[in-house]
């Protein structure tokens, strides 16, 4: 006789409670790093999630990180609740944690064994009010080392500041992350700078407007003085021609000198 086992199938949550970040400038670098990355892969077969579960054993719900913002490269674009490696078939690509004193530990040793195990190629660490990083800003590059028993994953320092899989340059901003692309040195605006360069192109354009309004007015004034000659010239032929000819009508010739 078989005997039928119920199974619960395993539940993965999407959240637990916790808030974003710990203060409002690690907030802000999150959302920000978030929506500039986001935009700058638009249209692109990637996404950029933030603060969600990352799931990296399928059946084992404790398996899971939450990195603050990560880069996921030959998948769908579009928001996930939670993001599973199994189902999507790919591993976060980037990965930024934006760090202070009190997640030090954390991101600096248990989540950097973890990136570099599942094979994380970047790991960037940010921390906007330098309470640890000097610079602020620190990146590791995934390096794949051979040994006896096979290979094996490893970070190394990035000292240059460069994405190669973003290809872009960071920079330290003040309490943000500035991105510049290789190909032409351009920034990657921020949502406020983005908003600024907006409200200027449309002041700009009602300038150009203005002016243009302007010299037309200018035209059709300049037209209007050159009819009022013409009415003025004619007026004045027609008063020639009805002198000439009362002069003819007098016996008198109007050529004549």
């Amino acid at each position: 006789m078989t005997t039928l086992v119920a199974t619960t199938p395993v539940t993965y949550p999407s959240g637990d409670g916790r808030p974003l970040a710990e203060t409002f400038l690690h907030v802000y670098a999150i959302l920000t790093t978030l929506e500039v990355l986001r935009q700058y892969l638009e249209g692109s077969q990637a996404t950029v999630l933030a603060n969600q579960f990352l799931y990296y054993a399928p059946g084992v719900r404790t398996s899971r990180v939450a990195p603050d913002v990560m880069v996921i490269f030959g998948v769908a674009p579009g928001p996930r609740d939670s993001y599973k490696t199994w189902e999507e078939g790919q591993v976060p690509a980037i990965i930024f944690e934006i760090t202070s004193e009190s997640t030090r530990s954390k991101d600096q040793d248990d989540k950097l064994r973890l990136y570099e195990f599942l094979g994380v190629q970047e790991y960037w660490l940010f921390d906007p009010k330098g309470e640890w990083i000097q610079d602020k800003l620190r990146g590791y590059r995934l390096q794949v080392i051979e040994q006896g028993d096979g290979p094996v994953n490893h970070y190394q320092l990035i000292e240059e500041n460069i994405s190669e899989r973003l290809q872009l340059r960071l920079q330290v901003e003040g309490e943000l992350i500035g991105f510049y692309r290789l190909d032409n040195s351009q920034k990657l605006l921020i949502p406020s700078e983005l908003a600024a360069e907006l409200r200027a192109t449309a002041a700009q354009l009602e300038q150009s407007e203005q002016r243009a309004q302007a010299a037309e007015q200018r035209a059709q004034a300049a037209e209007a003085v050159v009819q009022q000659e013409q009415q003025a010239r004619q007026q004045a032929e027609q008063r020639a021609a009805e002198l000439a000819e009362r002069l003819r009508e007098l016996g008198i010739d109007p050529d004549t000198p």
